[in-house]
C-alpha cells in the first residue's frame, strides 16, 4: 500500500483531465532519444494517479495516446504501446490495491494486440474498486467521438426509436464514449502548449484550464499541488454571476 498524505486543505475538482506533453522535448534537450523521455513520462504515471487519488480526485483522464499520433515514426509508436504494456503488466496489483478503477476511451480496437489484452486484463481486475477512477485516452480523438455519436442519434431518429425533438444535450452526452463520466473541473497541459489538441472537446465546455511550462517527466506531486491550488482560487460561475 501506498503511504497516504493528508488531502489539501480546499476544494478538489472532481474529474482532473492531463495533457501529458514534452516527453520528447524532454529528452532531446538532455540528448536522449525520444523514446527516452515516454519511458520517464510513463513512471511520473504512476506519482500522479497516487497523488490525485490522495488529494481526494474522483476521475483521472490521462491523454495518453491521440488518433493524430499514429502519424509519428513507426519505431516512436511501437515504443509506447511497448511502454504501455509494461505499465499495465507492472502496476496491475498496485492499481488494484489501492482501489483504482482503471477505464479506457478511443479507438481501442487499433491497438496492438498485446494491449488490448492487458487494457482487459486490468480493467477486468479493477473493475468493481470504487476509488480513483484512472481513465486512458488511447487513439483518442474527440472530433471522431462526436461524429460517432451523431451518426448514432441519426440512426436512431431513422429507426424511429429516437424523437429527433426530444434530442438535447443529454442526448449527445449518452452517446459519447465519455458518457459514465463527469465532465472535466480542471485540464492540466505540461510543456508550455496551450490547446486542446482534439481532447474532450465537448466535455470541457467550462472546464478550468491550467497551462504549465513543465515537462510531463518532470511534472511532480508538488506541481499537481500547485495546480489544485491554483483552481481552488478559482470562482466557476458556469454563465451565472454568483459561483459555484
Amino acid at each position: 500500500m501506498i503511504d497516504m498524505k493528508p488531502p489539501l486543505t480546499h476544494k478538489v475538482p472532481q474529474h482532473i483531465a492531463i495533457i501529458m506533453d514534452g516527453n520528447g522535448r524532454w529528452a532531446q534537450s538532455r540528448g536522449e532519444p525520444r523514446v527516452h523521455g515516454h519511458r520517464s513520462g510513463a513512471q511520473r504515471v504512476r506519482e500522479v494517479v497516487e497523488a490525485a487519488g490522495q488529494q481526494g480526485v474522483k476521475v483521472l483522464t490521462l491523454y495518453a495516446f491521440s488518433e493524430e499520433n499514429w502519424q509519428r515514426p513507426i519505431e516512436e509508436v511501437h515504443a509506447l504501446f511497448s511502454l504501455l504494456v509494461s505499465y499495465l503488466r507492472e502496476e496491475i496489483e498496485r492499481l488494484h490495491e489501492n482501489g483504482v478503477q482503471l477505464c479506457s476511451i478511443g479507438a481501442i480496437e487499433k491497438l496492438p494486440e498485446d494491449c488490448q489484452q492487458w487494457l482487459r486484463v486490468v480493467e477486468e481486475r479493477t473493475r468493481s474498486n470504487q476509488g480513483l477512477k484512472l481513465v486512458l485516452a488511447l487513439s483518442y480523438s474527440s472530433r471522431t467521438d462526436i461524429l460517432r455519436a451523431v451518426r448514432g442519434i441519426a440512426a436512431a431518429v431513422k429507426e424511429g426509436t429516437l424523437d429527433e425533438q426530444s434530442i438535447g444535450e443529454a442526448t449527445i452526452n449518452s452517446y459519447l464514449s465519455t458518457n459514465l463520466l463527469p465532465e472535466p473541473d480542471l485540464l492540466i497541459r505540461t510543456s508550455g502548449e496551450q490547446r486542446l489538441s482534439n481532447f474532450l472537446l465537448w466535455e470541457m465546455a467550462y472546464t478550468e484550464f491550467y497551462f504549465t511550462k513543465v515537462h510531463w517527466p518532470d511534472f511532480s506531486r508538488a506541481d499537481l499541488e500547485a495546480a489544485l491550488s491554483d483552481y481552488a482560487e478559482r470562482e466557476r460561475r458556469f454563465g451565472s454571476i454568483h459561483p459555484q
